[in-house]
């Protein structure tokens, strides 16, 4: 509830900037900081439909020395907002009604692409148990842990988003468990918990059947699914959980077509039927171009083994069937080929994954965490490609292209952005620089 004491322009100038934006930073929230995070959001949804921005800073072009670009050129705008878009970017100028974001960047809010909001532990801490029996194992686990975690799956589902939008992220690709233990229940309690926070988060989800398709008869469920308010199908690597690549691809791409859905698929198999099982799934996408463009491989751990020519190989014929690939940043003993892919126009995006779940516990929340980690990864250190790393946070969207033309912010952009602490994107992926607010379809979350 709006506090009455405070007039509608401080209020949204303390929206913006104000102690809990500044207080939340990076790391994990605890308990008292979510609970105060949610009060916010709640709030703040509630603010009006056209307000202006001033001082806002935005990158302009690059600086170059000897043809390398040395420096990111910045100024200050006015940026007003009507109706959930991005109406107009003016000169600066004073204006007492606007709400000053005090020389912050603004840079277009963050997109986590693959993540599991629907099964967390997310904010009670629980480490991850001693794995037996690889992915089967898991399946297995799960049969016997959902039902008690599908009764507080809505809760846990809006902490998780509310740390989410701390690190600046307004969107998220959700896959939910469609099985026979949870049948479509963890999706309408995921389904509560976002129309709880639909002013000021967006999703897309996918049926995803973590324990199979025919490995435990998920069939009914992802046909009942499928009519329902979803976006993609999922799969769950179809040689060694259900046996056989044709048959689960073939119902798969089946019923995206019947339901007018995409597809993303967990592919964690990183032998022969990996490999397989990528170029059947183009070979499908290439006989039905009504999915290209609308089809990712999640993880696809098997570029990773390949040679560099067969990487290459790979890249072109999935930038050509229009599929792309969501990759969690993995290190250490696997090193996926993301400059590779992108340097053969393959869509790249990242995403958190499991947060505090019994899959894993390192998840943080951030994907400008992610982007910063690829950059390591990559040795990817000068200007330029720091802020070419900015695209794996946002799904694509970046100020300048590669030419240092600016392209974002235009007129009729949606009013979806964060205002962070940083001179240039490239020192905000470089120094995982703070996120002061957040902005949703123009709502200000925080």
């Amino acid at each position: 509830m709006k506090n009455p004491g405070i007039s509608r322009k401080d209020f949204l100038r303390n929206s913006v900037l104000g102690a809990a934006g500044m207080a939340i930073g990076s790391g994990f929230l605890n308990s008292a900081q979510a609970s105060a995070f949610e009060t916010n959001t709640a709030i703040n949804s509630t603010t009006g439909k056209n307000y202006t921005l001033k001082n806002v800073k935005l990158e302009t072009g690059f600086e170059y020395e000897n043809g390398e670009v040395l420096h990111t050129k910045t100024g200050l705008f006015c940026i007003e907002i009507s109706d959930g878009k991005i109406k107009s970017v003016l000169p600066n100028k004073p204006n007492s009604e606007a709400i000053d974001a005090k020389g912050l960047l603004m840079l277009p809010a963050f997109r986590d692409m693959h993540i599991h909001l629907d099964k967390t532990f997310y904010d009670d801490w629980q480490a991850v148990k001693r794995r037996t029996g690889g992915v089967k194992g898991m399946i297995a686990l799960e049969q016997q842990i959902l039902p008690e975690m599908l009764q507080t799956s809505t809760q846990k589902a809006e902490k998780l988003i509310g740390l989410l939008q701390s690190h600046g992220t307004s969107f998220a690709r959700g896959h939910v468990n469609i099985e026979p233990t949870s049948k479509l229940q963890s999706l309408k309690n995921l389904q509560t918990a976002l129309e709880n926070k639909k002013k000021t988060f967006g999703t897309e989800l996918v049926a995803f059947p973590q324990h199979g398709v025919f490995y435990t008869d998920s069939v009914p469920y992802l046909k009942e699914a499928a009519k329902m308010d979803i976006d993609f199908i999922g799969g769950l690597d179809p040689f060694s959980i259900d046996g056989a690549i044709e048959k689960t691809i073939d119902f798969t791409v089946q019923l995206a077509l019947d339901n007018k859905k995409g597809i993303d698929i967990h592919l964690h198999e990183s032998g022969d039927s990996g490999l397989k099982t990528v170029q059947y799934l183009i070979d499908k996408v290439n006989e039905n171009p009504n999915l290209k463009g609308k089809t990712f491989l999640s993880h696809c751990f098997v570029l990773g083994k390949l040679e560099k020519a067969k990487q290459e190989e790979i890249a072109e014929k999935l930038a050509a069937a229009q599929v792309g690939i969501v990759s969690t940043i993995p290190f250490g003993g696997l090193i996926m080929p993301i400059p590779t892919l992108m340097q053969r126009g393959v869509t790249v995006m990242t995403g958190n994954d499991s947060i505090i779940d019994h899959w894993n516990t390192f998840g943080t929340g951030s994907v400008l965490q992610k982007a910063n980690l690829a950059a390591q990864l990559y040795g990817q250190v000068t200007e330029f490609n720091l802020s070419r790393m900015l695209k794996l946070a946002t799904a694509g969207s970046i100020p300048l292209d590669d030419k240092g033309i600016q392209q974002w912010p235009k007129a009729g952009d949606a009013a979806d952005l964060v205002l962070i602490d940083a001179s240039c994107s490239a020192e905000a992926v470089s120094r995982m620089s703070p996120v002061r607010s957040l902005i949703h379809n123009g709502n200000i979350v925080y």
